[in-house]
């Protein structure tokens, strides 16, 4: 890869940016994403300016899922009375490995990484998800800047 950059995730807005791949395996975490903007404070961006990449690929080389929580919601008539309520559910870790991989083509609505969790708030096709991955050292890595 051309560009490379290593804990600045903050100097990225993953905002709706597409999911061509997640992997977790032996505590390493992996994500090829599409459509990531970049920051004009990225150390990589001479631009001053937002930028987005393509086949971004953001690595957590010492990174577990120690989180994997479907997001429950609520369902409400036209009158705004409470229908139904679906209490968030705990994803079992044997379940890990093919829910990532049904991730892909899914948009994320962001990452955010709180001392050493990194936290990825995932919009699948009917339900959203919390992934909470913890590592010390996120690595950003992408080919060519692309106008936004």
């Amino acid at each position: 890869m051309k560009y490379r950059t290593e804990n600045e995730l903050a100097h990225f807005n993953f905002q709706d940016a597409h999911i061509s791949e997640l992997i977790a395996m032996n505590g390493y975490f992996h994500a090829i994403l599409d459509d990531v903007t970049i920051l004009p404070e990225n150390s990589c961006n001479r631009d001053i300016r937002e930028m987005r990449a393509n086949e971004l690929s953001l690595k957590i080389p010492d990174g577990a899922i120690t989180s994997f929580i479907k997001e429950g919601y609520k369902v409400f008539d036209a009158d705004g009375n409470l229908k139904t309520l679906y209490e968030d559910e705990i994803v079992s870790a044997t379940d890990y490995y093919d829910l990532l991989k049904s991730m892909t083509d899914c948009y994320l609505y962001a990452i955010e990484k709180k001392e050493n969790s990194y936290f990825f708030s995932i919009d699948a096709e009917e339900s959203t998800y919390l992934l909470q991955v913890d590592g010390t050292t996120d690595i950003e890595e992408w080919e060519r800047f692309l106008n936004k």
